[in-house]
């Protein structure tokens, strides 16, 4: 069918790279490129000689004249970029200028400051239709599958969707006394943002951790789960007729919400320069490396994810509600790819969203959001990749 450039190396290439490989219909030939190409080649080896033809590149993904290099001479039929969301930017300048279909799992935020937007990205729609070629924005899981599950509660069981809760809980336990689950510069600033929801319009801000309630996950069990913004919101907020809210809910334990306060408290989780040594550091970065490393947690973490969405509505003049949700087992995924159910639940749909792409499911030239396309193969696809899902149509709600 084609080839795919796998742009990054963490733990969510290794993911992608493993499904792109049991899917070698589809993804025929694949190159692996990220600025430490030892990674690449680390993972070439790990599955080299099967059908999938990889090869590994090195590249800088802040320099755009270097993507260019490296798509002409590849010349893949998509890019998946699995690398940093400020990279997002640089990536998309190189597939415009070379006319390649683009996708990603995580919106664009600049390096210096933590906020979460699609608006520099949805500025290259008019752009990205000219050149006749495809973005695909946010195709991890949340970002990604929750907008999936959105359209697929709005196509076949609503008319009109008015609210949605977004609740993702990782119930694993890794035995440290604190790590983040996937890049701990971005985990950190993600959670001690200011909250924000959906509401009639307009977001609504809270204080970091704010609003706390407890939910009783299936599979899992009750666990707290705390509101904070997330970038699907926005795009969810445009795309889903009817709605008048939407939240988003993340579980965190009260150890790494003590950890994280502390380290808050002395400063080590702030983003702006200070001089150490008559060297020019960031605190964030400095923490960055003395933690584990997102990708060393695998072997040993155990236990389930759960992310799902809820939904409140109407069909035929009745309100209804419905859950649709993935459990993901930690150590499952982890003999299957060598990565834990964080990397797993956004690499599998990364995977699906190029599929979705090469095969023609969803191609339309422009910039789009994963809602905004028929559901029903992608859902189909979920099943068959390692993240079926469940329903539920009578399911408590978040009060």
């Amino acid at each position: 069918m084609g080839r795919a450039l796998i742009i990054g190396a963490g733990g969510v290439a290794n993911v992608v790279v493993h499904k792109c490989c049991q899917n070698s219909e589809v993804f025929e030939e694949i190159c692996i490129a990220s600025r430490t190409k030892s990674k690449c080649d680390a993972m070439k080896a790990k599955l080299d000689g099967g059908k999938t033809k990889i090869t590994t590149a090195q590249v800088d993904a802040d320099n755009v004249p270097e993507l260019v290099a490296l798509i002409k001479d590849y010349e893949p039929d998509i890019v998946i970029n699995v690398a940093l969301p400020y990279q997002d930017l640089h990536i998309m300048d190189a597939c415009l200028e070379t006319k390649t279909n683009y996708m990603d799992t995580a919106n664009y935020e600049p390096e210096d400051t933590a906020k979460f937007e699609y608006k520099w990205q949805w500025a290259y729609r008019e752009r990205f239709e000219k050149a006749g070629i495809t973005a695909l924005l946010g195709c991890g899981f949340d970002p990604g599958v929750t907008g999936v599950f959105s359209a697929y509660a709005q196509k076949h069981y609503f008319d009109e969707i008015s609210e949605i809760d977004i609740l993702d809980c990782n119930a694993g336990d890794h035995g440290y006394p604190f790590a983040t689950n996937f890049n701990p510069e971005i985990n950190i600033r993600e959670v001690s943002a200011k909250g924000s929801y959906w509401e009639n319009g307009e977001w609504v801000e809270t204080e970091p951790m704010e609003i706390k309630k407890v939910y009783n996950f299936p599979e899992i069990g009750p666990k707290d789960m705390y509101l904070l913004h997330h970038e699907e919101l926005e795009s969810l907020g445009l795309n889903i007729k009817g709605i008048k809210r939407i939240r988003f809910f993340m579980t965190f334990g009260e150890s790494y919400l003590r950890h994280l306060e502390v380290l808050k408290n002395v400063g080590m989780t702030s983003i702006e320069p200070i001089n150490f040594e008559g060297k020019e550091i960031v605190p964030l970065q400095f923490l960055k490396a003395v933690l584990p490393d997102p990708a060393s947690l695998g072997p040993r973490t155990v236990g389930k994810t759960n992310i799902g969405c809820i939904f409140k509505g109407v069909k035929d003049g009745e309100e209804k509600t419905y859950y649709i949700y993935n459990v993901c087992d930690h150590q499952e995924c982890y003999k299957e790819v060598g990565s834990q159910a964080i990397s797993y639940t956004t690499g599998v749909p990364a995977m699906i969203g190029a599929m979705m792409v090469m095969t023609g499911r969803w191609k339309r030239p422009g910039v789009y959001n994963v809602e905004e396309f028929d559901p029903d193969p992608f859902m189909e696809a979920l099943n068959k990749w390692g993240l079926p899902w469940k329903e539920n149509f009578n399911p408590d709600l978040v009060e």
